[in-house]
């Protein structure tokens, strides 16, 4: 019976590591957020932030930066294509 008893301890000490961390994760699942954009998991070692009723990490709002950033750029070249086209269109018309 002394042989079972080592691995019964290690056995009964797993179990209790595994509760300990079941309990904590519990615990910490408010401090957790998923991220609207990506979906991943969020926690201190990705921080969130909420936009709205939504959560958002900062790899996504780093994205989103970089994009609002070139808005206007791309606005501009947006309104260029259409008044390139409109006077394509009109050049065609006459």
């Amino acid at each position: 019976m002394p042989e079972d008893a080592p691995r019964n301890d290690s056995a009964i000490e797993s179990i209790i590591e595994g509760k300990k961390m079941e309990a904590y994760a519990e615990h910490r699942t408010k401090d957790m957020h998923c991220c609207a954009l990506c979906g991943n998991i969020g926690y201190r070692k990705r921080p969130m932030r909420p936009v709205g009723s939504k959560w958002i990490c900062i790899d996504c709002l780093r994205a989103l930066k970089e994009v609002l950033e070139g808005l206007d750029q791309w606005e501009a070249e947006i309104q260029l294509e259409k008044e390139m086209s409109k006077k394509i269109d009109e050049s065609l018309r006459t």
